[in-house]
């Protein structure tokens, strides 16, 4: 099982840039090119793994991805809000996005942790609040095994 803890305010994948090239023949080509904020927090997560998981060997097979994001709380909100906030009674309804969360997580470690993150068969993201922004991810394979005496090909998630 793979856990990473990533400090600082969690980002979303922003979409690429899309600019029109003209080629020397007439023809207008698109390239995207992904923002540099995306590609810092991309890379930060990356090194992180790296050096907590030195020579690491990829992961096969279908894969469970947790990813818990911890944003941070606002300094306006009152204390009382702040400790609502805190204890999980307010939870955030703003950008990021959850699922651009997700995807800068798996794009990160796509290539490093496992081989490709179409292995990633189930994923759980969450959305909290928290004094200590930071971005927590737990990949592991996904369980499975046959039920004894149940219907042929039956499979059950342990």
């Amino acid at each position: 099982m793979i856990e990473l803890i990533v400090p600082g305010e969690p980002q979303g994948k922003q979409r690429p840039k899309v600019f029109p090239i003209r080629m020397k023949s007439g023809l207008i080509i698109r390239k995207g090119v992904t923002p540099a904020k995306t590609v810092a927090y991309e890379t930060l997560i990356r090194e992180l793994f790296a050096v907590i998981y030195p020579g690491f060997v990829l992961m096969e097979g279908p894969l469970t991805m947790t990813v818990d994001a911890y944003l941070g709380i606002p300094k306006s909100a009152s204390r009382k809000r702040r400790e609502a906030m805190e204890g999980g009674a307010i939870v955030p309804e703003k950008r990021p996005d959850a699922d651009n969360i997700m995807k800068s997580a798996a794009d990160a470690l796509n290539g490093l942790a496992f081989r490709d993150d179409s292995q990633i068969a189930e994923a759980t993201i969450r959305k909290r609040y928290s004094e200590r922004p930071r971005l927590e991810i737990r990949i592991m394979p996904v369980l499975i095994c046959a039920i004894p005496g149940g219907p042929a090909g039956e499979v059950k998630r342990i």
